[in-house]
């Protein structure tokens, strides 16, 4: 089982980003089950999301204690909170950056901040970094990510939704062309 763990601020869509990220597991032909951490959800304050994807049923449920990987949606979280707890030698990072943090484990940077502005016109990077995610790890293809995001935003208008696939590719791009690889 892969398990995933995103950190955000509330209001900043980590919550939806594991959503969407396991929906779109089932596009893939395997099983997803996203969650987030017990806490008083507030715009601002510390987020954790999960997803676990998986070949098989998951029945597990809760907080992850073991990611495979991190996604960090704003690098200023990490001033609160660790987010390499648990993680194991192989673990790898993909984080909303324009420079190297100094994270002990393998990290992917991209520079997720500008590029939801340009398209969103917001600093909502949730949709940014599930592109880059797809780019980093292959965990799940960028077909089924936009796929899934087409499934979970389905209450946005079509042309906000259009701009959320936009910000996937995007993000998606950005790594596959190497920039903010570390």
């Amino acid at each position: 089982m892969i398990q995933v763990t995103v950190h955000g601020r509330g209001g900043q869509g980590a919550v939806t980003f594991a959503h969407i990220l396991c929906a779109s597991a089932t596009y893939d032909g395997k099983y997803g089950q996203s969650c987030m951490a017990p806490t008083v959800e507030r715009r601002g304050a510390p987020v954790q999301a999960y997803g676990r994807i998986r070949d098989k049923p998951i029945v597990e449920r809760g907080v992850v204690l073991a990611p495979d990987f991190v996604v960090v949606l704003n690098p200023m979280i990490m001033t609160a909170v660790n987010v390499e707890a648990g993680m194991s030698d192989s673990g790898k990072l993909v984080v909303n950056s324009a420079k190297d943090l100094g994270l002990n484990h393998e990290a992917i940077y991209i520079d997720a901040t500008p590029i939801a502005f340009d398209i969103l016109k917001l600093p909502i990077t949730n949709t940014v970094m599930l592109g880059a995610l797809s780019a980093a790890t292959g965990l799940i293809s960028l077909d089924s990510i936009e796929k899934g995001a087409r499934l979970i935003l389905s209450r946005f208008s079509e042309e906000k939704l259009n701009s959320n696939i936009e910000a996937i590719r995007a993000g998606y791009e950005e790594v596959k062309r190497g920039k903010g690889v570390h």
